[in-house]
């Protein structure tokens, strides 16, 4: 049977990635509205598919979160406080802006990764499988960002 600390774990590591990903979403629009350059096109596209994503995953992780008996974080400015990622800032390059994201997607790994170890002691199969299959995405499009940087992947 897992303890009342392991299943208040599991709601840590739930609202810490809805924190990050609300974050993470102004971000990516930011980013969207504002890269510039040769890469616009692909960049501007591929900014779009990744706030669709984190978008998806806010509400994927809120609705498990009250499904376990949790209170997600709902406003903007306890998300910014709770976040392990910083904000976009103005005046950014392409390639900065894809540097940033490459350093908010390592720590939401990480993140993601020690979550799936507390629901797994927690017993909580469905959350950590939820994590799983954030980890499988993030690592995909975290690879093609670094390697648009021309960045060897080590594992």
């Amino acid at each position: 049977m897992a303890s009342t600390d392991n299943k208040q774990e599991v709601r840590d590591a739930l609202n810490l990635q809805v924190a990050n990903f609300t974050v993470l979403w102004t971000k990516l629009h930011n980013y969207h509205w504002y890269v510039k350059g040769a890469n616009f096109f692909s960049l501007h596209a591929k900014f779009e598919e990744l706030y669709d994503t984190a978008s998806t995953y806010v509400d994927e992780l809120a609705e498990r979160l009250l499904a376990i008996g949790g209170e997600p974080i709902g406003k903007q400015s306890e998300a910014i406080e709770k976040s392990s990622i910083k904000e976009a800032e103005y005046e950014v390059d392409a390639n900065a802006m894809v540097k940033q994201l490459v350093t908010d997607y390592d720590a939401i790994i990480e993140e993601l990764d020690a979550g799936i170890k507390s629901a797994e002691s927690a017993g909580d199969d469905r959350t950590a499988d939820i994590f799983i299959g954030m980890v499988t995405d993030i690592e995909k499009n975290n690879w093609m960002l670094k390697s648009f940087l021309g960045k060897e992947v080590s594992q």
